[in-house]
């Protein structure tokens, strides 16, 4: 009979709130965050485009299995429209599909901007990540191929125009949720605007919960570890940029049970929950001991009943 290998890296669990730069794709951020932090397993919370900079929560260990709270909650995004040409890729990176000499002006962004509030249609840019009869949308487009993808629901929190730099440019924030494409955005009010227009410029500076006085650069990482003896130095230096796993669930109710009911639970266990203040109804929560996370569940009738059990 076959053995199992062993797992490649150490068992260490967190979330890092990495400030990614610009040039370098979410999967190459997440791989060297995983390098550096020698983790058995890595992910993230939310493509970011190669061009575009900023907040990409990155999950280590245990933390992988919280991404889909992370993947729910709301992102804003800075971003610089430039008005006059519309791109393949709806960004710098693409060949100029079309132009106009046309300069909109501030009344008439601004007057443009409440029609992309609230619940809205959007079909996501040629060059993206959906897929398409089983292949990405970009490798069909890379191709040479028209893709026909159809348009879906987004939801736009709030859209604001922060700065007209220069009259071809205009400075936009929005709060988004899941799914939203900011390049569409751009693209689409540029048509609306009758100048076209694509983004020059995109930050993500928010995804909830996590704050920007969260952000950790690479270049604090690689001084941070740069002073290191060895290598289990190196991991003691560079653990405290984590944040707790269970950083992810700040939306949720937080249920504190004793070790022998957080034991029961790492088995897979529903436990009943006593005390005054035990809910008696939740469609989820997260269960704590010791103040450290140990599942995340449902409770009905009294019962905290586990659907994700984490180690540590």
């Amino acid at each position: 009979m076959a053995r199992r290998g062993r797992k490649k890296g150490r068992p260490v669990s967190g979330w890092l709130v990495l400030d990614k730069p610009s040039g370098m794709g979410s999967t190459d951020a997440v791989s060297k965050v995983k390098r550096l932090f020698g983790a058995q397993k890595a992910g993230h919370a939310g493509t970011l485009d190669p061009l575009a900079t900023g907040m990409l929560p990155i999950a280590l260990g245990e933390a992988t299995k919280t991404v889909p709270y992370v993947m729910e909650g709301a992102k804003v995004y800075r971003f610089t429209i430039a008005w006059g040409e519309e791109r393949s890729t709806d960004d710098l990176e693409g060949p100029v599909v079309a132009s106009s000499e046309k300069v909109p002006s501030e009344q008439e962004i601004a007057g443009q901007l409440p029609h992309y509030t609230g619940l809205i249609m959007q079909t996501p840019p040629q060059y993206s990540a959906i897929k398409v009869g089983g292949e990405r949308a970009y490798d069909l487009a890379r191709g040479g191929e028209t893709v026909d993808i159809a348009a879906r629901e987004v939801e736009i929190g709030r859209l604001e125009l922060l700065d007209i730099p220069d009259p071809r440019k205009a400075v936009v924030e929005v709060e988004c949720g899941k799914g939203t494409y900011v390049r569409s955005l751009a693209r689409d009010l540029g048509r609306d605007l009758g100048c076209y227009g694509h983004v020059a410029d995109l930050r993500r500076t928010e995804v909830y919960p996590f704050a920007a006085n969260e952000l950790v650069t690479f270049e604090a990482l690689e001084e941070a570890a740069a002073g290191a003896a060895d290598e289990r130095e190196r991991f003691a230096l560079l653990d405290p940029f984590l944040l707790d796993t269970a950083a992810a669930l700040d939306g949720l109710p937080e249920i504190a049970l004793t070790d022998d009911a957080a034991s029961r639970l790492r088995l897979g266990n529903s436990v009943i929950l006593r005390g005054r203040d035990a809910p008696v109804e939740a469609p989820e929560a997260w269960a704590s001991a010791r103040g450290r996370l140990v599942a995340i569940g449902l409770v009905e009738a009294g019962m905290f009943k586990p659907k994700r059990v984490f180690s540590t």
